[in-house]
């Protein structure tokens, strides 16, 4: 993508939706999900990468999406999918409330609309795991539904287009009106990709490219001087600091394992035991919460992560036991080797780092 300006007609400028399809139709973005200019979108396609970039970088889901695309090419595919290989292939992505919902929400559309998606916001967001903006996203993408795809760097653009004093997140509601306002009588779909590129390219979080910009003539907080100052934001509280431990133990070339529960936090995912994470971490009592008897190794190298709600620090004991060892009732033995196979979160990919890192 070229981001030379290219000159754009006066008519082509009249409008601030007119003006950005001008720019579109020069600049788009080609992405692995994106149908290119005379092709009709698919919506499988469309729904799975909006679901990928939930709070993920286009990036990081490139990859993930071919993979998934690869081994799973329609949503009929993926619904007959066991659940464990949907996690297992979206290991390392994050947030993996989302494989659930992507696996509940393909299982609905096989079941319960014949194994087409819904061709309207509305109906969409009825499906699991597609909110306001996704179920928009791919109404509009997909379906060239006349509605308002609202994302970050939506909501970037609009907040410097308007000058809009008003903080996030206060000023969602006022941001979907005004882009709504905008919105072309055609080629909504196109619109909603160019605004997203337009953030991604141009309308950056620092040092946005203005100049090559084509809202720039319509745009207050440059007539202001002030579009790195917006979006506004409100003051985010605090992060709580949560401490725990996890049990790296081998039994013969063998580590176990656990599978944590379906719902709340890394639901489905594949952990090594631990203890419970909590803010009064206790490191005297922490042992009697390991899930055998065992002669522990601390690990003198803490493992950190960042969820939405909260930091968390992990401590590491590792240790081996007898070859006949049984596992606990809820665990697993799995070949150390093999742990690549599993549905291994971030985190615990971090731990295997650590422990291959110092090497345990």
């Amino acid at each position: 993508m070229s981001l030379v300006e290219t000159p754009v007609s006066d008519q082509a400028r009249d409008t601030p939706a007119s003006a950005l399809l001008a720019w579109y139709d020069r600049h788009r973005r080609v992405l692995p999900w994106r149908a290119a200019p005379g092709e009709k979108p698919d919506p499988y396609a469309v729904w799975l990468s909006e679901v990928m970039l939930q709070q993920t970088t286009v990036a990081a889901v490139k990859s993930y999406f071919l993979a998934f695309l690869a081994r799973w090419p329609d949503v009929a595919a993926l619904a007959a999918a066991p659940l464990d290989a949907v996690m297992q292939q979206w290991a390392g992505l994050g947030y993996y409330s989302r494989a659930r919902n992507l696996h509940a929400c393909a299982k609905a559309v096989v079941d319960e609309h014949g194994g087409r998606f819904p061709e309207n916001a509305e109906a969409l967001a009825r499906l699991p795991g597609i909110g306001p903006y996704t179920a928009a996203a791919i109404a509009a993408i997909a379906f060239d539904e006349r509605v308002a795809a609202v994302d970050g760097n939506v909501e970037r653009v609009m907040t410097r287009l308007a000058a809009l004093e008003e903080p996030l997140p206060s000023a969602k509601p006022l941001i979907r009106q005004r882009v709504t306002a905008l919105l072309p009588c055609s080629r909504n779909g196109d619109f909603a990709q160019a605004m997203m590129d337009l953030g991604a390219t141009i309308c950056t979080p620092r040092r946005p490219a203005c100049s090559l910009c084509p809202l720039r003539s319509f745009c207050v907080a440059v007539r202001l001087g002030r579009q790195e100052q917006f979006p506004l934001k409100a003051a985010k509280p605090t992060r709580p600091q949560r401490s725990g431990a996890v049990f790296f133990i081998r039994r013969a070339g063998a580590v176990l394992v656990r599978t944590r529960p379906p719902r709340g936090l890394l639901g489905s995912m594949v952990e090594f035991p631990g203890s419970v994470w909590s803010e009064d971490f206790d490191r005297e009592k922490i042992l009697r919460e390991a899930p055998l008897v065992a002669n522990y190794r601390r690990l003198m190298l803490d493992v950190r992560h960042v969820f939405t709600h909260f930091a968390l620090r992990l401590e590491i004991f590792v240790a081996e036991v007898a070859p006949a060892t049984p596992a606990p009732g809820d665990c697993r033995w799995v070949d150390e080797n093999a742990l690549g196979e599993e549905a291994l979160p971030s985190l615990m990919r971090k731990v295997v780092a650590a422990i291959r890192g110092s090497g345990e």
